[in-house]
C-alpha cells in the first residue's frame, strides 16, 4: 500500500507541477473544477445524496466557482469571494472542532449541502488567488504535504497516545508533534530561500501561518475522517490507488487554503 501511495502521490506532483507553472490563472482554475466535481460528487455520496440532489449539489459548487472566477474583474463578486474565504476559515476554526468533539449527525442535506460548500467551493478560491504566483503556490502546498508526510512516519515510529480514537485510531499526538517540527524546519528554509523580505511582525505572521495551516490540514482530514466513519466507508472514493477518493486526497487542503490565501490577500 506504501508503494502504490507514492507512486501516485509522484503522478499527482508531476502533473501537478506542470499546470501550476505552465497555465495562466484562469486554465489553472478551469483544471481545478475538475477535482473539484470530484470532490463534490463524493461528498455527496457520503451524505447519501438523492440523485437529483447530488447533480444539484454538483451544479452548485461548478456554478460558484465559475461566478467567483471573475472576482478579480467585478468588485461586488470579488468581496463575495473573500467573505468566503472568511466565512470557511470561521468554519474550520469554530465549528469542526466543535463539531468533532460533539460527535455531530446531522441529517438535513440542506446543511450538509452548505457545509459541503464551505469545504470545497473556498478552496477552490483560494487555489486560484494562490496561482497568482506559482511558486508561492508550492511552497504552501508543500507545507501541508511536508506535515502529512512526517506525521505519517513520526506516529508509526514513536505513536504512543491517541490523537482521536473514536474519529481516526490511527493519528496520534506524536505524529502531530513530528508534523509541526517538520514544517517549522522547512519554513525556516523557505523563509530564507522565498521570503527574506519579511521582517518584524510580517515574519511572525509566516511563522503563525506555517502553524495554523499544520492545525487545520489536522483537522481537515480528522473532519473527512468523521463524515466517512458516519456513512460506514474507508475512502470518499476508489479514484486514486492507495489514497481512496479526491475529498481523501485533499481533506487537510480543503481546511488549509483558505487562511493561506486570506494571508496572501492581507500580505498584499
Amino acid at each position: 500500500m506504501l508503494k502504490q501511495r507514492i507512486a501516485t502521490a509522484a503522478a499527482l506532483l508531476a502533473l501537478f507541477l506542470a499546470a501550476d507553472f505552465y497555465l495562466s490563472t484562469v486554465a489553472w482554475g478551469l483544471l481545478l473544477l475538475g477535482p473539484v466535481a470530484l470532490a463534490a460528487w463524493e461528498w455527496a455520496a457520503l451524505g447519501r445524496f438523492s440523485k437529483a440532489g447530488r447533480g444539484a449539489f454538483l451544479a452548485t459548487v461548478l456554478a460558484s466557482c465559475l461566478a467567483f472566477s471573475y472576482a478579480a474583474q467585478e468588485a461586488i463578486v470579488h468581496r463575495a469571494a473573500t467573505v468566503s474565504l472568511l466565512a470557511a476559515f470561521a468554519f474550520w476554526c469554530a465549528i469542526v472542532p466543535l463539531w468533532l468533539h460533539g460527535s455531530w449527525r446531522v441529517s438535513s442535506q440542506s446543511v450538509q449541502a452548505i457545509v459541503g460548500w464551505l469545504v470545497l467551493v473556498p478552496s477552490w478560491y483560494a487555489a486560484v488567488v494562490l496561482h497568482q504566483d506559482p511558486g508561492v503556490l508550492l511552497g504552501l502546498l508543500a507545507v501541508i504535504w511536508i506535515a502529512d508526510i512526517a506525521a505519517f512516519f513520526a506516529g508509526r515510529r514513536f505513536g504512543r497516545h491517541k490523537l482521536a480514537p473514536r474519529i481516526s485510531p490511527g493519528k496520534t499526538w506524536e505524529g502531530v508533534v513530528g508534523a509541526l517540527a517538520a514544517v517549522l524546519l522547512y519554513a525556516l528554509v523557505l523563509q530564507q530561500v522565498a521570503f527574506s523580505d519579511l521582517t518584524g511582525a510580517r515574519l511572525g505572521g509566516f511563522y503563525l501561518l506555517v502553524v495554523g495551516m499544520t492545525a487545520l490540514g489536522t483537522l481537515g482530514d480528522l473532519f473527512e475522517s468523521s463524515l466517512k466513519r458516519q456513512a460506514g466507508v474507508k475512502d470518499s472514493g476508489t479514484l486514486l490507488p492507495g489514497h481512496g477518493g479526491v475529498l481523501d486526497r485533499i481533506d487537510a487542503l480543503t481546511a488549509a487554503l483558505p487562511l493561506a490565501a486570506l494571508w496572501t490577500l492581507l500580505d498584499r
